[in-house]
């Protein structure tokens, strides 16, 4: 309904100025219902606010003074590429997972929008990697292909891969220079020509490189050897939906690397007595074929991802089949497995958080003191509209907004999330023709466009009008204002956009316009806020209120 009337007001917009906006309301198409509790018949919406604790953000973002970057282990070139950055204190979130990572263990680091997270997988793993550089000096160069260790971040858009990139890059020694060499592979960016030390990719990507450039398998055996460090930035998102798929294929590729590798070395061993290396190279050639087959193999929903391996079968063929899935899982392990998110709902075994659980028992979890909850940071106001004022209060919200200067940065910045591409496009031409600077961003557009549309919004402020693609792990400094023009439909997305403004340990205002339909929704997540529970938990009970509405539905056409 918002998006039908958002429409043709954007149309009827031409014909005349903002102050006559009243004008279009006999274009509407229904009669807002007015809540019983609280009306302001003025403009015909109820507003409410949560007001934001005045919290210190030493004490909700950064860790304790005493916990310097080397206290946790890194390196003091590398304090000092952070410093030289402006990261002079760690974050309570890097705090906590840093040393986690560093063990070497498989980590799972699930923490609010804006608390560092990126950084916080970002620096131990380049810690490690300058590390291993410097002391492979002494290594032949002969050896140094065999010696060489990769990290590999997975991201779930080209956008967000970039945005890693830059990050790591701007980590650099005395002299200017990064500490590592950063490759992305996605989008218009080819294989590098030398492996770098840190290649970040989509999983698309990197599978359509690994199998269709390469059907030789001679890059892909090479690569998921030397990869011993695998990030899955926004891994909720990674391990559901359209992603799941190519992500588990890449697990299982890299999972059945460490079960080869103890036999590759006994194998190497055996064969270093004689000088037959041809041979040695054949049985090897032949894992990477039964890793073909291994690969397409179809596994029940209760068995483990990635756990069927032919070569391991037949070293336990006289074992029974119970007995065959208590060996297959005890094999040398050599990569470390680092799962990033905002958002991990656990509740179910199809739920990221599910599927983690099962296929990786023995992770260590990071969880951010605010995971799923309100940010005490945020100030959070709740406007109830109709299809008679949305225009007007929109257009209100926004203005409003902007006269936080006194409170905020001297650039303002306001992110307004609508539901749908069109939605996006009717909301800007309203914004641009009540006078107000507008950068549009949604799939529909080129990722030239989007990119410049991105750069200028942070370089010039003003109002960015998007869709959910803008929700997830873009880092767009100092956000003031962000505004639901229409009310997010799941609790992951909620959590997303709401987590643009008031990140790393800034203050931010958050403005969600909502209908009729959604104020049971509403009322349900404010509850939740208050009372300190998940939001997700509201969002659970989402399928019983559309029921509820839509009983109320049939008792009203049944009335007249």
């Amino acid at each position: 309904m918002i998006l039908q009337h958002l429409i043709s007001v954007s149309k009827l917009w031409r014909l005349s100025s903002p102050p006559n906006l009243f004008l279009f309301r006999p274009f509407a198409f229904t009669t807002a219902y007015q809540p019983q509790c609280c009306r302001i018949r003025a403009f015909g919406f109820a507003v409410s606010a949560t007001k934001v604790v005045d919290t210190n953000a030493n004490e909700t973002f950064f860790a304790e003074e005493s916990v310097s970057w080397t206290s946790l282990g890194v390196s003091e070139s590398l304090s000092r590429a952070l410093s030289s950055v402006g990261l002079h204190r760690p974050s309570l979130i890097q705090a906590t997972c840093i040393p986690s990572i560093l063990s070497g263990a498989d980590v799972v680091v699930a923490a609010e929008t804006g608390s560092g997270k990126t950084h916080g997988y970002l620096v131990p793993l380049i810690d490690k990697l300058c590390q291993i550089s410097d002391n492979s000096g002494a290594i032949a160069d002969r050896d140094v292909s065999k010696h060489h260790r990769l990290s590999l971040v997975l991201c779930p858009n080209v956008m967000l891969c970039e945005q890693v990139v830059r990050m790591a890059n701007s980590l650099c020694n005395d002299s200017g220079t990064p500490l590592l060499s950063i490759a992305a592979v996605c989008g218009r960016q080819v294989w590098p020509s030398k492996e770098p030390d840190v290649m970040v990719s989509t999983p698309a990507a990197l599978l359509n490189y690994l199998y269709s450039i390469d059907p030789e398998r001679r890059r892909r055996s090479e690569f998921i050897r030397s990869v011993k460090y695998v990030v899955f930035d926004e891994a909720d998102m990674l391990l559901c939906g359209s992603f799941q798929n190519q992500v588990v294929r890449l697990i299982d590729m890299l999972r059945f690397d460490e079960k080869q590798l103890p036999r590759s070395k006994n194998l190497e061993a055996a064969m270093s007595s004689t000088s037959d290396l041809d041979e040695f190279r054949d049985l090897k050639a032949d894992y990477g074929e039964d890793e073909d087959e291994d690969e397409d193999e179809d596994e029940d929903e209760d068995t483990e991802v990635g756990e069927d391996s032919a070569n391991l079968e037949a070293d336990t063929k006289g074992l029974k089949r119970r007995d065959w899935r208590r060996v297959r899982k005890i094999y040398e392990r050599s990569k470390q497995y680092i799962f990033v998110a905002a958002t991990l709902p656990e509740n179910g075994k199809r739920t990221a958080g599910g599927v983690l659980k099962r296929m990786f028992p023995d992770a260590t979890w990071v969880s951010g003191n605010y995971l799923h909850q309100h940010s005490p940071r945020l100030e959070q106001k709740w406007i109830e509209v109709s299809v008679d004022t949305q225009v007007d209060t929109l257009i209100n919200a926004v203005k409003n907004g902007n006269c936080m200067a006194d409170s905020g940065p001297t650039v303002l910045r306001t992110m307004v999330f609508a539901n749908t591409v069109d939605a996006v496009e009717a909301v800007a031409t309203i914004l641009t023709g009540a006078g107000l600077q507008c950068f549009r961003y949604h799939s529909d557009s080129s990722l030239e466009e989007r990119t410049k549309n991105l750069l200028d919004f942070q370089q010039e402020g003003g109002v960015f009008v998007c869709t959910d693609a803008a929700a997830r792990g873009i880092d767009i400094p100092n956000v003031s204002h962000v505004i639901q023009a229409e009310f997010a439909t799941s609790a992951v997305d909620f959590l997303h956009r709401v987590g643009r403004t008031a990140r790393a340990g800034q203050p931010g205002l958050v403005t969600s316009l909502y209908r009729e339909s959604n104020r049971d929704l509403v009322e349900a997540i404010r509850l939740a806020q208050k009372i300190d529970m998940p939001v997700e938990k509201a969002f659970s009970r989402k399928r019983s209120f559309r029921n509820k509405i839509k009983k109320r539905g049939r008792e009203a056409s049944h009335m007249r």
